[in-house]
């Protein structure tokens, strides 16, 4: 049996939808939502913050997040923090988390 070359072709291209959507898995989430933070901050991507790692955000008091007291800031633990407290900064827009001036 021969496959004829546009055969081929047309299969390619239907199947170029679907490569593309099985690269969208790896993505990481926009820089204002708590998960892009949390990897922001997990610099070695062992799915935990560790103290020094924390260290680099200073509106973050790691002693008050860190719940069960294990040293390290998992995800849950993370996200707690944004929903109990502190606001989610958005780090793309530099005006989003300035004062607003009187008048």
């Amino acid at each position: 049996m021969k496959i004829s070359n546009p055969l081929i072709a047309m299969t390619a291209v239907a199947l170029l939808p679907l490569a593309a959507m099985a690269g969208d898995k790896d993505k990481t989430a926009p820089m204002g939502t708590p998960n892009a933070q949390f990897d922001k901050l997990d610099t070695n991507r062992d799915g935990r913050i560790s103290q020094s790692e924390a260290s680099t955000d200073p509106r973050l008091v790691f002693s008050t997040v860190d719940q069960n007291g294990d040293g390290y800031l998992d995800n849950s633990e993370y996200l707690q923090r944004d929903m109990s407290h502190e606001q989610i900064p958005n780090t793309e827009d530099p005006t989003a988390n300035k004062a607003k001036p009187r008048q």
